[in-house]
């Protein structure tokens, strides 16, 4: 059985360091692209809304004592997870160059996406 880290921080998270990792990827490899083929609105979008996630996470984080304040950090969370999958599916249909890369990077938004809701569900229940 595999032992839980303990959380000291948001940088902690599991699902804030996903979200960190895939945010870079995008901002290093898709955005780039997209400038190139002149796709500005698009690569200010999926730019915003993948380094949205972690901030999110992380301004929540310092309000997880208000347990729907903190969840409500991370329902934003999701939505920008969301947003972040349709740019994802746009830059695909647009040619990128890798489509393996926007589909590992949906599949990873998927993830994000349930990790959030998990976090958030598990959370409200707990007794803190």
């Amino acid at each position: 059985m595999e032992e839980k880290k303990k959380i000291i921080g948001f940088q902690d998270l599991d699902v804030y360091q996903r979200a960190y990792k895939a945010a870079l990827i995008i901002n290093e490899k898709i955005i780039l692209f997209l400038q190139k083929i002149r796709q500005y609105d698009l690569a200010d979008q999926i730019g915003r809304s993948s380094k949205a996630i972690p901030a999110l996470i992380a301004e929540g984080y310092a309000k997880r004592h208000q347990k729907k304040n903190f969840k409500k950090y991370l329902d934003d969370g999701m939505g920008e997870a969301n947003e972040t999958i349709v740019h994802l599916s746009f830059t695909k249909d647009l040619k990128y160059p890798e489509p393996a890369l926007c589909d590992e990077l949906i599949e990873t938004y998927n993830i994000i996406g349930k990790q959030l809701y998990n976090l958030g569900n598990s959370w409200l229940k707990s007794k803190r």
